[in-house]
């Protein structure tokens, strides 16, 4: 079944959904967002098949969200890093986030909280800091495990793995990190 393509349409939201409307496009976007980078950390956080995954960050590469630097050269392998566009993209994860804590979390509460380095408060996912009324901008957000977050994943190495990414993030600001 071929796709309508919207990529035409006098309406920036069908552009957008265009772009960025199957489901693994913004969860590969996630996964950036925390700080992953190699293919196969993508592969495996996502447990996406290969050639989707490919096919994914290839698009996301061609529109600008994302850009390949090599970091290996024999064979050649790419760190994939969000780029601008790809980092005002932000906002919009942190609203599905707020969505989804709201109308799909169960009373254990939502199983990702996001933390405000600025000010050093939690707070709930919006577009301004529930605390401090700043602007939440990537670079000045790190993302922590809720109480809604499964146990069992909880233990999992790649987990750890990733909220101590971000939390390095939180201590030293995303420039901080080896990017």
């Amino acid at each position: 079944m071929r796709r309508t393509s919207f990529a035409n349409w006098p309406c920036t939201v069908a552009r957008t959904m265009d772009l960025l409307g199957d489901w693994w496009t913004p969860l590969v976007l996630r996964e950036a967002f925390y700080g992953v980078r190699k293919f196969d950390e993508f592969q495996q956080g996502l447990g996406i098949a290969r050639t989707t995954l490919s096919d994914r960050l290839k698009t996301l590469v061609d529109e600008g969200l994302m850009e390949k630097r090599a970091y290996q050269t024999d064979p050649v392998r790419y760190d994939y890093v969000l780029t601008e566009k790809g980092t005002d993209f932000f906002p919009v994860l942190v609203a599905m986030m707020r969505w989804g804590d709201r109308w799909t979390t169960d009373e254990s509460g939502p199983p990702v909280l996001v933390h405000h380095d600025r000010c050093g408060n939690v707070t709930e996912p919006d577009t301004h800091c529930t605390s401090c009324g700043e602007r939440l901008r990537f670079e000045d957000t790190s993302m922590r495990m809720g109480p809604g977050y499964p146990a069992k994943l909880a233990k999992r190495p790649d987990i750890q793995e990733r909220f101590a990414r971000q939390a390095a993030k939180s201590r030293h600001g995303v420039r901080g990190i080896d990017q």
